[in-house]
């Protein structure tokens, strides 16, 4: 892989990641597209902490109160708001790590496989788009207790480990069929990818530190510095503009897009 190469897949992780539109199959199908060698679940990862780094800049509001939220929590205090925002949000996360911990064998075997990406482009995508059609309820993760809600959300998540599904775009849906607004579904599922993304990276990153192939792997520290830098930058600006466009358009647009790269894909075949 080359610099350029690195930029790149920082470029598309930074866009993918929020719009729903599955950044881990795109990931997975740039080898396929351009015959490039795989680099590799732990690369797909780094590239993912440039964009969780990004959430916890435009979101640090939300994060300092999940934090304070846990802290009354705790401490049990009867008047807090914040709590019940940091207990619907630890709900949703127990739920997904519990899951992902269940079928992340099976992902392993099938996740990449570029018609199984295609299936889930467009099956996943026409129910965000059902989804996206219903009316919202004005319910808040903040002000009153989710715990249905918290239980479906996080149990989508957990789906997002196979590629083409989109973790946003799972998370979105699920929001919005419980009766979440379009923006409180987003924000909530773009906070819930944090604790996620993070755990994945130990795991996946004390694996490749104890294998015979941890030298090598220090090799690309450069292309995945370049890669996470981008996709953190581009990231940001994902942010602030999807949420802006989706209060607007909605999700439809996401579907088509789904729909067609997963027609295409099937029409070139296997990997």
């Amino acid at each position: 892989m080359t610099e350029w190469w690195a930029l790149f897949y920082g470029l598309v992780q930074g866009i993918t990641e929020f719009l729903p539109i599955s950044s881990s199959g795109h990931l997975a199908l740039i080898p396929f597209f351009f015959e490039l060698k795989d680099p590799g679940v732990f690369f797909d990862l780094m590239m993912h902490l440039g964009t969780a780094l990004a959430i916890l800049v435009y979101f640090k509001r939300d994060v300092i109160r999940l934090f304070k939220g846990l802290g009354d929590f705790i401490r049990k205090d009867p008047y807090s708001v914040d709590k019940l925002f940091a207990v619907n949000f630890t709900i949703a996360t127990i739920t997904s790590v519990v899951l992902i911990l269940a079928i992340k064998d099976f992902a392993l075997d099938y996740g990449r496989n570029s018609l199984f990406i295609a299936f889930n482009l467009i099956f996943f995508g026409i129910l965000m788009y059902l989804a996206d059609r219903k009316i919202p309820k004005g319910l808040s993760m903040e002000t009153s207790s989710q715990s249905k809600i918290s239980l479906l959300v996080g149990a989508s998540q957990s789906l997002a480990i196979f590629p083409g599904v989109s973790r946003s775009g799972i998370t979105i849906t699920a929001g919005r069929v419980a009766g979440l607004s379009r923006l409180e579904a987003s924000r909530f599922s773009f906070l819930l990818s944090l604790p996620i993304i993070f755990a994945s990276i130990l795991y996946k990153g004390k694996d490749i530190l104890t294998s015979e192939q941890s030298a090598m792997a220090m090799v690309n520290v450069w292309h995945i510095a370049i890669g996470v830098t981008v996709s953190f930058i581009i990231g940001i600006l994902t942010i602030h503009y999807f949420l802006k466009f989706l209060a607007k358009v909605g999700l439809g647009i996401y579907t088509i897009y789904r729909i067609i790269l997963g027609v295409i894909i099937l029409s070139l075949g296997n990997i």
